[in-house]
């Protein structure tokens, strides 16, 4: 966070610990700090907590001294996040919301609010670094956050460049311990706030919950790897690849879901998690891809294709990336292929 004396920040306040502590980091840094809570779309008739968090936002401001704003970022939402969730939902893919909530509404609505409002600079509570600390253009890295239980690079892959170059992480450098600790040592109203455990637009409310609403519960058969009946469940529109489900009349689980066919209704399930049996996977297609450095064709680089999931390398050709060791696991279409040189988060793409 160099070089932000006199500079005017707009930071992102969820109401959470995090950004509370990122913006108190700023203004300690000399900033001329602004919190702006965003406010996103929520589901009619069901519960959510965004009231509650604005004010939790709204007194952080308040105990830093600082102006507060609210930001209506409704339409980005239902269009960028919400619409894509559902349409992914119904072609029988794997979303990842979190991702596109970045892109269209954290690093989009709020970035370019911010820019309108002549602020040189957004700073948010993600998990995440950059390495241009002068903020040169031209020179945003981004990289995994220092406490590896935490990093938030995988969900950042598809935020403009642009926008990359002019955002802060002040908290990315350290550890989740030390954020709790500052939060209590400046006295945050919210230094005990617990985590919060959901979707960024859904707040408290469950996916599973979401989309019962959304497509409603229509009872299908779940089939073991051999394609025999085993179980039932209720609506392969509801489940993605991977997921752990609850099955009725089927043996003793664990169960996971390896397969599915959304106009069959049926699930193919499995007790190994993303193990299908199947042929294995030699080379994953990207689309919708952004990159802040391209990598060279002959480049070994590492990859993820979940949120923690297993790191693996291969080369990247510009369409599609070549595992140096065949997958024998289910990778879901619809999810994000993340790629990295070392600790440095170069892009990514859909999963084809």
């Amino acid at each position: 966070m160099n070089n932000v004396t006199g500079k005017k920040v707009f930071v992102g306040l969820s109401g959470g610990v995090d950004s509370g502590v990122s913006a108190a980091l700023l203004q300690e840094a000399g900033a001329h700090v602004t919190g702006v809570f965003i406010k996103g779309w929520y589901p009619p008739g069901m519960p959510c907590t965004w009231s509650a968090d604005r004010r939790d936002a709204m007194r952080v401001a308040a105990h830093l001294r600082i102006p507060f704003l609210t930001l209506d970022a409704s339409k980005e939402y239902k269009e960028g996040v919400i619409d894509y969730l559902l349409r992914e939902y119904k072609a029988g893919r794997t979303p990842n919301p979190d991702i596109m909530c970045n892109r269209e509404v954290k690093f989009g609505a709020f970035a370019n609010f911010a820019q309108t409002e002549g602020a040189d600079f957004i700073a948010t509570g993600h998990y995440a670094q950059t390495s241009a600390d002068d903020h040169d253009k031209n020179d945003a890295r981004l990289l995994r956050g220092v406490d590896e239980d935490k990093d938030q690079s995988y969900f950042l892959w598809a935020v403009p460049k642009t926008s990359l170059e002019r955002t802060l992480f002040p908290v990315g450098g350290m550890p989740k311990s030390r954020v709790r600790e500052l939060a209590r040592a400046l006295k945050l109203p919210n230094a005990s706030k617990r985590d919060s455990q959901g979707i960024c637009f859904l707040g408290t409310i469950s996916v599973e919950d979401f989309l019962l609403q959304e497509f409603g519960s229509t009872p299908g058969e779940a089939l073991d790897t051999e394609g025999a009946v085993i179980g039932a469940h209720n609506g392969a529109l509801l489940h993605t690849l991977g997921e752990r489900v609850h099955l009725e009349g089927a043996p003793q689980g664990p169960w996971y879901v390896v397969g599915k066919d959304s106009e069959k209704n049926t699930l193919t399930v499995s007790h190994t998690h993303d193990s299908t049996g199947t042929q294995e996977i030699t080379e994953i297609s990207l689309l919708d891809t952004n990159f802040f450095t391209m990598p060279r064709d002959t480049e070994l680089l590492t990859a993820q294709y979940r949120y923690h999931g297993p790191r693996i390398e291969g080369i990247f050709n510009g369409v599609s990336f070549t595992p140096t060791a065949p997958l024998a696991e289910a990778i879901a279409a619809g999810q994000s292929l993340v790629l990295y040189k070392g600790e440095e988060c170069i892009g990514g793409g859909i999963i084809a």
